[in-house]
């Protein structure tokens, strides 16, 4: 899914709730090598319970070796945290910008301790 504003790209999103992992993130890559201009925030949006499987998926080596690496480009945003937010938001979500996500979503970069 893209979120358009205008003519504007203002982020990409993979929706992941009957496909792979592995597979969304394919097409992800595609839209980064067609564009690789492309500077936009990319989200994968999944169940909470496949955060894990969203991870390990971003940090294989082939999205790793990517520059910038597709753990630096993707944050990882659950529906259950999406959807207390827009409970929350009620009325005001029609004035919701791109930026909101960002206190919502999680960096895919698996740390030292994650490992």
């Amino acid at each position: 899914m893209i979120w358009l504003k205008g003519n504007a790209i203002l982020g990409a999103f993979e929706i992941e709730s009957t496909t792979q992992v592995y597979s969304g993130l394919l097409r992800l890559a595609d839209l980064i090598a067609m564009q690789p201009n492309l500077n936009i925030p990319l989200y994968i949006v999944a169940p909470r319970e496949r955060r894990q499987k969203v991870l390990a998926e971003v940090n294989r080596p082939v999205f790793a070796k990517l520059k910038p690496p597709m753990s630096e480009m993707c944050s990882f945003l659950s529906f259950e945290a999406l959807r207390e937010w827009l409970a929350q938001a009620g009325s005001f979500v029609k004035h919701m910008r791109p930026e909101v996500l960002e206190d919502l979503a999680e960096s895919c970069v698996i740390l030292d301790d994650e490992a």
